[in-house]
């Protein structure tokens, strides 16, 4: 069965597979969506990304329990040293008074192994499922994912995460650079300003579907309820 979606039905070819899929959670950190993590460091509104988790635990749930889905995390953060910090992220971030490696309410920010930097408990990974750590927006750059998703069959993405508009969207447009299907949940996603979240999205629809298709949890919730 396909996914209803748009501007197309997904997957384009054919019903979906859960053996060739996999579920995508994009930093789902408390870094991005809990207390005293960057995005609250940098005075954004926690709500807009926080939003995202009740949505993305459910589908999680349900996928967990059909045999053979994939399931990946990622974590964006930087070595302890900073060394894979580029100088002008790091200066953009001192600029609106979150920089990166400094100390806040939840460790040091953006840096492997603190606090921040953890995903959210309420969508911790299980034994079994891959995680991405990487140290830019896009999940394929300086990470092992392509590789870990050829050598497991993996050809179709379904994404979810945080945000909509940098880490989301870049990963999408890698995906979708490599031939990967990709499937984007409005409700599963979200962004520090609402505009930003729906040109976003509107931006994988143009064209015929660009760089995929939109769908929500519901719609894929329907699709796979036969599994």
């Amino acid at each position: 069965m396909q996914i209803t979606a748009t501007p197309y039905s997904w997957p384009y070819d054919g019903a979906i597979d859960p053996v060739k899929t996999a579920l995508v959670i994009i930093d789902m950190q408390i870094d991005f969506c809990g207390k005293g993590g960057y995005v609250e460091q940098m005075g954004y509104d926690l709500s807009l990304t926080a939003r995202t988790i009740q949505p993305i635990k459910e589908l999680l749930h349900r996928v967990r329990q059909i045999d053979g889905f994939h399931v990946i995390h990622t974590r964006e953060g930087h070595k302890p040293d900073l060394s894979d910090l580029p100088a002008n992220k790091r200066w953009r971030s001192k600029q609106i008074g979150a920089e990166i490696g400094s100390v806040g309410p939840a460790g040091r920010i953006l840096v492997r192994g603190e606090p921040g930097w953890q995903i959210i408990e309420e969508l911790a990974p299980i034994e079994g499922e891959a995680i991405i750590d990487k140290p830019g927006k896009g999940s394929f750059y300086a990470t092992d994912l392509d590789l870990i998703l050829k050598n497991k069959g993996i050809t179709h993405l379904i994404l979810t995460g945080i945000t909509t508009d940098v880490c989301v969207h870049t990963t999408m447009r890698e995906a979708n650079d490599r031939g990967y299907e990709c499937l984007i949940l409005e409700d599963c996603t979200g962004a520090t300003a609402p505009e930003n979240h729906h040109a976003a999205l509107n931006m994988v629809k143009m064209q015929g579907g660009v760089f995929g298709s939109v769908s929500s949890s519901a719609e894929v919730m329907k699709a796979i309820a036969q599994y």
